[in-house]
């Protein structure tokens, strides 16, 4: 009986030894070595090898007809894939971008309404020419009295012809105030504009780093789940392999089955977002109806923040375009009070005017003429009007200030809120690493053991879940750190690229 056990004990171990050696003939396995840098090296973190061209085709950008309709399926198929990098997702978004388009139109007209308000600085200069032919019943009535009188006025036509030309000069010497406010309202008002610039332009840095990190994420989503397919075929083959010799059961197959399947359906949902993810970006970046793009950049930490929290907020305080704003806005409100009052102070002008007149039917030559002068104006009772506007602007300067407290207090809670986020996934992007590699090295144990008769299959896809999770792990540590470096850098704005980040 002792001797039984053991010739059976003895032929199981060289089975298992003979499948062991059957299936890594038949199969290599592909477990990855282990990597220094898996968030840079990872094949599975890796784009295309598509090579990205350094400027793109002109055919991807939009129709220069805003009115674009649409009509036929060809006009909207999509025909044109692209591999793009961040920057030049940003390049276009910022060609491209219509809020950015209007922010620059309403800079342009301030300049206009700037140069508008100068002019008024300048006296003016006007010329005027008058022909009149007239016959009044006046006149006739006039040489019928002459006529019954015997007068010598007869044969005198009642009608004249006049020609009357003239140039006037005007120039307000004194406004009260006004026009030089009005000046630096709309100097103010321009660099409101300029500042509005640059705010959307940091909006749209952000929105499209986001939009392409998403991307990435879902690239490598799809990635990941191919390569668990790949472990799913994998471990069939073993499971497979090891019932035809007698070692596994049919159960281990149907396992190995119903864990591809899975995995399959995974894999089209992570396509499914994979496809809305770059439809979200050509609609941010504003690309043409037929085109498509993927990420070509490789997941990898961006870079490191450099600077302090502390150093940060004040930082974000010096740089934020909307802080500044509402300091200009309180500039312009205390201008146009300034303005509005000036309608009840005193308006001193002066004038200058030169004219010609000549009469066509007159024996008496053209005579000429000139006035200079002083005009002043005081508005002394306006019904309160001028004080209420005034009153008004101070109430829009209280706003000004208010807003701007409100927004240095968001200012602060967004730098805080992005680095204390952005320490965290770096803290995550370690831990997540050390993961996959642990789950790499425990997914080969678990099939040498299976290979070997010791472990189950249950083992082997416990262990392929868990490196699945780990890699998903890792990438999302990845794309959410360069998440939040971006929601960071929006939130400091205007950064200097040698000073503040380094690449790791």
């Amino acid at each position: 009986m002792l001797f039984m056990r053991n010739f059976l004990l003895i032929k199981a171990t060289l089975l298992g030894v003979f499948c062991y050696t059957g299936i890594i003939n038949a199969q290599p396995l592909t477990n990855p070595p282990a990597r220094q840098n898996p968030q840079v090296d990872n094949p599975l973190m890796k784009p295309s090898d598509t090579k990205t061209p350094s400027t793109l085709p002109e055919n991807m950008n939009p129709s220069p007809n805003p009115l674009l309709f649409p009509t036929q399926v060809d006009e909207v198929k999509i025909d044109n894939i692209q591999a793009i990098t961040l920057q030049q997702s940003i390049n276009l978004a910022q060609k491209n971008n219509k809020d950015l388009e209007l922010a620059s139109l309403n800079l342009d007209k301030s300049q206009k309404q700037l140069r508008e308000a100068i002019g008024a600085e300048f006296p003016t200069l006007a010329a005027t020419m008058d022909f009149n032919r007239t016959d009044s019943a006046s006149s006739k009535l006039s040489l019928q009295r002459a006529e019954l009188q015997g007068s010598s006025l007869l044969n005198t036509s009642s009608a004249s012809t006049s020609f009357n030309t003239g140039v006037e000069v005007n120039y307000n010497v004194y406004t009260g105030g006004r026009r030089s406010a009005q000046i630096k309202a709309s100097e103010k008002q321009v660099d409101f504009n300029q500042l509005e610039v640059e705010r959307i332009a940091q909006e749209i840095r952000l929105n499209v780093s986001t939009d392409y990190y998403n991307l990435q994420g879902a690239d490598a989503a799809v990635r990941i789940e191919e390569a668990a397919i790949d472990d799913a075929n994998q471990s069939l083959r073993d499971a497979q392999l090891l019932e035809r010799a007698g070692l596994g059961t049919k159960f281990d197959v149907l396992q190995a089955q119903v864990d591809l399947t899975n995995r399959e359906q995974q894999l089209v949902l992570a396509i499914a977002t994979q496809v809305i993810a770059r439809r979200q970006l050509v609609e941010r970046i504003g690309l043409a109806q037929n085109v498509e793009v993927f990420a070509a950049d490789p997941i990898e930490v961006a870079a490191e923040w450099q600077l302090s929290l502390e150093e940060t907020i004040l930082l974000a305080y010096k740089n934020r375009a909307e802080l500044e704003q509402f300091l200009i806005q309180r500039e312009i409100e205390q201008q146009q009070q300034k303005s509005e009052i000036a309608a009840n102070k005193p308006q001193v002008s002066l004038f200058a005017n030169y004219d010609v007149l000549a009469v066509a039917n007159d024996e008496v030559g053209p005579a000429d003429g000139f006035a200079v002068g002083a005009r002043m104006r005081w508005n002394f009772f306006d019904g309160g009007t001028a004080k209420a506007r005034e009153d008004q602007n101070k109430i829009d300067e209280n706003i000004a200030e208010a807003r701007f407290g409100q927004q240095r207090d968001r200012i602060r809670f967004e730098v805080e809120d992005a680095y204390y986020k952005l320490q965290g996934n770096r803290k995550n992007i370690d831990t997540a690493t050390q993961s996959v590699n642990l789950a790499e090295e425990s997914l080969r144990l678990a099939r040498l053991r299976f290979q070997s008769g010791v472990g189950t299959q249950s083992d082997v896809i416990d262990a392929q879940t868990k490196l699945t999770s780990a890699r998903g792990d890792l990438l999302r540590s990845v794309v959410a750190y360069n998440r939040q470096l971006a929601a960071l850098e929006r939130s400091v704005s205007n950064l200097p690229d040698s000073t503040l980040f380094e690449t790791p």
